[in-house]
């Protein structure tokens, strides 16, 4: 059986009880890095073979994974922190995996961004989790372009030296938003910073960042600044029948239908 297992963010109590019995249970745990595995193990006394698998070596990695699974051993896959897979290696793991034919599961637990997401007290119905962004400028702004008009909240990583890049950069695509930056998330020390992105987020970058960005407000309709009567009109001049183009106009305003009704009753 292979299982990809979240482990603690941070507080390394923040371990599911299933999370322990699969690592104990495996007969090899393959892991991002294995000083950093090791930790973890050591604080539960549980002693595994570790076997490297991350981004450098994935593809291979993948290979020896399905191989002892085929073999009836049990395979545990983590990486540092987290959920595996996301922001983190596994994602080559899972589609060669799922080519082969080969079953997995995934013990769940820990997820930095959905923590942060509590922590920010921005809107939490919807949201899109986007990650990392690219080091180079250009690519840095084109990926931000593509998310700019979502009207949910915006979920980022963030390394403490591309902090202030990635600020800047959200600024100048999206404009003035609300935001906040959460550091440090189930240790002693965490902390939640709400701030808007014209400010910029002060003081020293330390630790791992998840920055979450106030998603984009609905757009004004230009026809908004025309009368209430014209604005019906335009939409009846274009071939919609009163009720219709009163409907329309109505929605551009934002307003209920009964409150525009007094402004089409001549036309």
């Amino acid at each position: 059986m292979i299982s990809f297992v979240a482990t603690p963010i941070g507080n390394l109590k923040d371990i599911t009880l299933r999370a322990l019995e699969t690592l104990k249970a495996a007969d090899v745990i393959f892991c991002e890095d294995t000083r950093h595995t090791l930790k973890l193990l050591n604080a539960y006394e549980i002693k595994k073979p570790l076997y490297a698998c991350h981004k450098f070596n994935e593809a291979e990695a993948a290979e020896k994974i399905l191989e002892r699974s085929r073999k009836g051993e049990n395979v545990a896959i983590v990486s540092d922190a987290g959920t595996p897979v996301v922001s983190d290696p596994g994602n080559t793991v899972c589609r060669i995996l799922r080519e082969a034919g080969e079953p997995y599961t995934l013990i769940p637990g820990a997820s930095a961004f959905v923590a942060a997401l509590v922590l920010s007290a921005l809107p939490a119905d919807r949201f899109a989790f986007i990650g990392f962004l690219p080091d180079k400028a250009s690519e840095k702004r084109a990926v931000l372009e593509k998310y700019k008009d979502l009207d949910c909240t915006l979920a980022f990583h963030s390394a403490p030296q591309d902090v202030d890049k990635d600020i800047k950069a959200m600024f100048e695509v999206f404009g003035e938003r609300k935001a906040a930056a959460v550091r440090e998330i189930t240790k002693l020390h965490e902390e939640t910073t709400n701030f808007t992105l014209s400010q910029g987020l002060a003081g020293e970058k330390r630790g791992e960042y998840v920055l979450i960005v106030e998603g984009a407000t609905e757009k004004e309709s230009p026809l908004n600044a025309l009368t209430e009567q014209e604005h019906i009109k335009h939409y009846m001049a274009a071939g919609l029948d009163k009720k219709e183009a009163l409907k329309r106009a109505a929605k551009d305003r934002g307003v209920s239908k009964s409150e525009l009704y007094p402004f089409a009753i001549d036309l």
